[in-house]
């Protein structure tokens, strides 16, 4: 219920504030299950992803926001519960296929289930290569495979913001269904799930107009955060030696 009251309450402030564009929602299933694969820039992409379709979509979401600490742990755990979103770990092996039958269980009761094959935000805007649980589920589901391309959503929020930027237009483009019926029976093959996975990102290229990087996303924050964390170090040792 609270999916549909923040849509009813969250989406005329949005269109006010941002004006966001849609463009081929009519590639949306009206009824029955299909996966929505997008690229993921912001956390607002929970939000205008979801805004121009008529139906819920049902994300799956890292498990992190489930399980947070303190004030932004609980609004975050709140927000994602009561949306109805699926954990997600990402930690693979057993986790994996937990994750797999979560998705196969929304996809038995006629849901959209939205992932982001990417597993995390975009660090830079770029995109990223994608993670293969997302084609295993496609191939072991069989069904229809729509690409979601945001743009322009991470200039709300930039990193280091704490205030929403306005005047950005975010769109929201929707492409006709992928065909992977020629990869069925095969999802136990790597390099099939690889290459499901790498038409994916690419299509999502083409709609997003993003800079594709062959690398993981998570890889780059990591070495982001550490660069990050020997700055800081090296700061600390020359302030101290001034000292």
């Amino acid at each position: 219920m609270l999916y549909w009251i923040l849509k009813a309450v969250l989406g005329p402030l949005l269109a006010v504030l941002w004006r966001p564009r849609a463009e081929g929602v009519h590639h949306v299933p009206r009824t029955g299950p299909a996966i929505m694969v997008g690229n993921h820039l912001s956390a607002f992409d929970h939000l205008f992803g979801p805004l121009p379709v008529p139906r819920r979509i049902t994300f799956l979401a890292k498990k992190e926001y489930f399980t947070g600490t303190g004030v932004k742990g609980l609004c975050q755990r709140w927000f994602f519960e009561g949306v109805g979103s699926v954990p997600l770990d990402r930690s693979g092996g057993k986790a994996g296929e937990t994750a797999l039958r979560a998705g196969l269980k929304a996809l038995r009761q006629g849901k959209l289930l939205g992932i982001y094959p990417e597993g995390t935000r975009s660090p830079d805007g770029r995109l990223y290569r994608g993670k293969t649980g997302v084609a295993r589920l496609i191939l072991r589901s069989r069904t229809p495979v729509i690409p979601m391309a945001m743009i322009n959503v991470d200039r709300i929020m930039e990193s280091g913001r704490l205030v929403p930027r306005f005047g950005v237009h975010p769109t929201v483009r929707f492409g006709p269904p992928l065909d992977f019926s020629r990869y069925h029976g095969m999802e136990h093959d790597p390099l099939v799930l690889r290459a499901v996975t790498d038409e994916i990102m690419y299509t999502l290229m083409q709609m997003s107009g993003q800079e594709y990087v062959d690398r993981y996303a998570q890889s780059v924050k990591e070495e982001l955060r550490e660069d990050a964390r020997r700055r800081r170090a090296r700061k600390d040792a020359a302030t101290e030696g001034e000292r």
